[in-house]
């Protein structure tokens, strides 16, 4: 941490962004009240194949702020590895990730700083993310909302319940540096979502770490984001990808704060859990949720929720061959 000499960092991990980029610097641009608050941006390109880089250095060229904006590219694939390379750059005592296409509020940075020095104990924190949609969601849209990265918990700062995964998202979400330095393991298990199940997880697993070491992770309804949400997000097919990468994690995220000799128990109660919950879903909507892309959704969350232990005790047994392999090979 001897690096650390300023008092903010925002952070934009990002994967061929150079259409959204350049909306999330402008309200960047346009932040308040922050003369006193000594702060910089970075962006941290995953490995784009698009105009990213571009973007940035002709932003650069003209960027006459106090505050500087940042560049460097992170060549393995994953968010997990955005997120830590710019731990690794970052001069902030807090850091404030922001997605791109995450608009903050005016006074976001403010209200992030001032949260994070009133509350000492806090390791993390997130405020309120609301949806900006480009066409209208579908109807119940609000009992998976919080899929979406959408939190609107209210008015009142309070604590979120990390045991029963009640977190923030990852897309507009603060760390304090020290925190993280002393909480977080090199070694991670979510990479972000790649492939073809697009595994979530990644963002969870991170405050599970901080709340296993003690640190506080807080709701503050002062810092207001904007979630920009295309067309093709409310679309079925991505709907089930997303149920399905969001239920598949669930064992190995409860895995990480559960003693050892707990997780045969934990594992029978997330298969009769996710099972009681598929099968009254059925027996409540009957065939009908197939037609429903909200009942459809919450469907797939819960069938891939019940198999979760399935594929958590595969991924052990497949990466503990994986080492016995690499053993003998050298």
């Amino acid at each position: 941490m001897e690096n650390v000499s300023l008092d903010f960092t925002v952070a934009i991990p990002t994967y061929n962004g150079e259409s959204r980029l350049p909306k999330v610097l402008e309200h960047l641009r346009g932040q308040t009240e922050v003369e006193n608050i000594k702060w910089e941006v970075i962006v941290i390109d995953n490995n784009s194949n698009d105009k990213t880089a571009e973007v940035i250095r002709e932003y650069q060229k003209s960027w006459n702020h106090d505050f500087p904006l940042k560049y460097f590219l992170e060549k393995n694939q994953g968010i997990t590895y955005a997120r830590v390379r710019a731990i690794c750059e970052a001069k902030g005592k807090l850091i404030g990730f922001i997605d791109d296409d995450i608009h903050p509020a005016s006074h976001w940075v403010k209200e992030a700083f001032i949260f994070g020095k009133e509350h000492p104990q806090a390791g993390a924190w997130g405020g309120q993310i609301h949806g900006n949609f480009e066409v209208e969601p579908p109807e119940n849209f609000t009992r998976i909302k919080s899929f979406f990265a959408i939190r609107e918990r209210g008015s009142e700062p309070h604590l979120y319940d990390p045991v029963n995964l009640s977190l923030p998202p990852g897309a507009a979400l603060v760390f304090r540096q020290e925190a993280w330095q002393k909480s977080i393991p090199k070694q991670l298990i979510f990479k972000g979502r790649l492939g073809k199940l697009k595994l979530a997880g990644d963002d969870f697993e991170l405050l599970l770490h901080l709340h296993k070491s003690g640190w506080e992770i807080w709701y503050n309804p002062a810092m207001h984001t904007y979630h920009q949400i295309p067309q093709w997000r409310l679309e079925r097919n991505y709907l089930v990808t997303l149920a399905r990468g969001c239920g598949l994690c669930v064992c190995q995220l409860r895995f990480i704060n559960t003693n050892n000799w707990l997780k045969p128990i934990i594992f029978i109660k997330i298969f009769l859990g996710g099972l009681r919950r598929m099968l009254r879903h059925i027996i409540k909507y009957k065939v009908k949720f197939k037609n429903d892309v909200i009942e459809n959704f919450e469907f797939e969350f819960y069938l891939s929720s019940t198999i979760s232990p399935f594929y958590t005790l595969i991924s052990c047994i497949t990466e503990y061959l994986i080492n016995i392999l690499k053993f003998n090979y050298e």
